[in-house]
């Protein structure tokens, strides 16, 4: 039975997980964030040598078979296989066990921005040279987006809702943000929920490249993703997956399950405005994070931290900067700490939202925020508290996560202390 808007269910985070650059399980990833630990570096994955830009954070060391079977990984896509494995984390770390007592009540939200590109690549090459008889008959299942929740929901069991928002860098959000929402109605008891992203290929690399949209600060990696930095110059891909359970405060309470924050607010609106340009002035961004913090019943004052989209390109933080000024008022926004952790993780995409959602809500159990790393010459117009360089304790009762994505998609999170 559905609640009405009147009743509805709290929910709560009571499990995170993480595949990331900087650190391949929740507690290394958050101590790499502590640490200022920056996971960007020459590309490994295909030669760059001809490419303009030949720097990305990488998952090193990756080992799906600590999570999958072998033969099961070769059928799946490497998106696919970060988010089975950072799914399978978030359910140990909230020690769910999905039974047939439960099953069909959690649910999968798994948001990707371009899903299999690779195998769409690799199989392309397959067919030009070798002829179609050769492509492989798992190209299709290994391609597209909605797999990766689609294989959480095999290799965990859960029968409950699936989807998977596919809305560019945005995606990750808008997933806990739809999974916070089916949950708040009574649609599921909980939602095993976030992003995963695997772009770094020719393809994409060379794409976002001839956008002018990519650091080519090549000779130095560990300095090229710069956000609110003056000497900016575009953002550096990464690649990982964030996911985060969710359940109805009841349901946790009953199986005595550890509470990391509550999710109380989830706003998205869109720009209607550039493909890939945003508003000028963030007004679409602006009315996202108002309306996360009216669903969340939050007044701009109570915002301690905000976990920043932060890109590193010029459009996108200066817009977010004023979009933030225009959300909360000048003066609540300079009093917040404001932090982009894309620089020591490079730019996850369809994957970002997923762990800044997790990053958001260790700030919230730990009332630690982690830095703005390279953020040596602030731009003028990115004039808020950007926490540079070093992480900093300060109490975290209320602290938001912002994505936006090409096409014009914001989505603000509003996550707080559990009381």
């Amino acid at each position: 039975m559905t609640q009405s808007s009147t009743q509805r269910k709290r929910v709560v985070v009571t499990g995170l997980g993480a595949i990331t650059p900087i650190g391949k399980t929740v507690d290394d990833y958050w101590q790499g964030l502590l640490a200022a630990k920056i996971g960007i570096g020459p590309i490994t994955l295909f030669d760059p040598t001809d490419y303009a830009c030949r720097i990305a954070g990488e998952v090193q060391d990756f080992d799906p078979h600590e999570y999958i079977e072998r033969k099961e990984a070769k059928r799946m896509a490497r998106f696919a296989q970060f988010a089975v494995a950072a799914s399978k984390q978030a359910l140990t770390h909230a020690g769910l066990e999905i039974n047939d007592l439960n099953a069909e009540q959690i649910g999968v939200m798994l948001g990707t921005g371009v899903g299999g590109l690779k195998v769409m690549e690799d199989q392309n090459e397959v067919l030009l040279k070798r002829g179609p008889s050769r492509v492989s008959p798992f190209t299709v299942p290994m391609m597209i987006a909605n797999m990766a929740a689609g294989l959480v929901a095999i290799h965990t069991g859960a029968k409950g809702p699936n989807s998977s928002p596919v809305t560019a860098c945005a995606a990750g959000s808008n997933a806990i943000g739809d999974a916070f929402r089916l949950i708040q109605q009574g649609y599921a008891q909980a939602m095993i929920c976030g992003g995963a992203e695997a772009a770094i290929t020719q393809l994409s690399v060379a794409g976002f490249a001839s956008a002018k949209a990519l650091s080519t600060r090549n000779d130095d990696p560990l300095r090229a993703s710069r956000p609110f930095d003056a000497e900016r110059d575009g953002f550096v891909m990464g690649e990982g997956s964030g996911v985060l359970i969710l359940e109805d405060l009841e349901t946790a309470l009953s199986r005595g399950a550890t509470i990391y924050a509550e999710m109380v607010g989830y706003g998205m609106t869109c720009d209607a405005y550039h493909m890939t340009s945003p508003v000028p002035g963030g007004e679409g961004a602006a009315r996202a994070i108002q309306l996360a913090l009216k669903d969340g019943n939050i007044q701009p004052q109570q915002v301690d931290y905000i976990n920043a989209h932060g890109t590193s390109t010029a459009a996108n933080d200066r817009t977010e900067t004023a979009a933030m000024k225009a959300a909360l008022g000048e003066e609540n926004a300079r009093n917040a700490a404001i932090s982009s952790t894309k620089g020591m993780t490079g730019h996850l995409l369809g994957g970002a939202g997923g762990i800044e959602g997790v990053a958001a809500v260790l700030a919230v159990a730990n009332d630690r925020v982690p830095p703005t790393v390279n953020l040596d010459n602030p731009d003028p117009d990115c004039d808020l508290d950007y926490v540079p360089n070093q992480a900093r304790e300060r109490e975290v009762n209320v602290a938001l996560s912002n994505s936006f994505g090409f096409g014009g998609h914001n989505v603000c999170l509003a996550f707080q202390k559990y009381s």
